[in-house]
């Protein structure tokens, strides 16, 4: 029995999905390497993506495995990190966004519709409660997003990865357009959102490693 949850050594038991779940195993392999093919975006965008998205799943196998890869592919560091920076300002901002439901919970007539786009106008109300740390977040989400090592184009389809993988509709509108203002196209989105997807179930994927490993002890 190891001490440590998380050791490389754990994914060795995921040899062993070929008994356990083989049609699952396949259908998956194909669903990952299908969404990782270049397309509309290249595989080092498609990694890049990948980086981000498993810091909000934050699945250390993920991020040690595609890490590796978005540098095969030729991904920098500072590229690597300022995506993950925008993941920070994008789960940030869900956060922020999200405060807006406070003041529905405290009117006893507030509408019954929870997400309506119109709620974002109560963010007034964060900056007027708590005017400096609304000022830093605002700055803070910016910098995060704008062109740097990673164009801005790319840092707002970064977003739109992170926005349906915190699955935040306020995240997913203003990053959505943000996107499409700056040149990002349909089909741009879509792989995008599909790399997103397939994160997910990648983070799910790599844990059975660790449900197999205390299954066994």
């Amino acid at each position: 029995m190891t001490n440590h949850l998380y050791d490389k050594e754990n994914l060795k038991n995921l040899s062993k999905l070929k008994e356990l779940a083989p049609e699952q195993l396949q259908a998956f392999s194909e669903f990952n390497a299908a969404v990782m093919t270049e397309g509309a975006l290249t595989k080092k965008e498609k990694e890049i993506i990948a980086v981000a998205i498993a810091h909000v799943t934050e699945c250390p196998y993920c991020i040690d495995s595609h890490t590796r890869r978005a540098k095969a592919e030729g991904a920098s560091l500072e590229e690597l990190v300022e995506a993950v920076f925008v993941v920070a300002g994008v789960e940030a901002g869900g956060v922020v966004t999200h405060s807006t439901h406070i003041d529905n919970a405290m009117d006893p007539e507030a509408d019954d519709t929870l997400y309506r786009r119109s709620n974002l106008k109560k963010l007034i109300k964060l900056n007027k409660f708590a005017p400096e740390g609304f000022r830093s977040y605002s700055a803070f989400s910016r910098t995060a997003l704008k062109d740097g090592k990673l164009s801005g184009k790319f840092k707002e389809m970064i977003a739109v990865a992170v926005a349906h993988a915190t699955q935040c509709p306020y995240c997913i509108d203003v990053h959505t357009k943000n996107a499409v203002k700056l040149g990002c196209s349909n089909e741009e989105l879509a792989e995008t959102v599909l790399v997103t997807s397939a994160l997910l179930a990648r983070g799910a994927y790599a844990h059975i490693a660790n449900l197999i490993q205390s299954y066994g002890e």
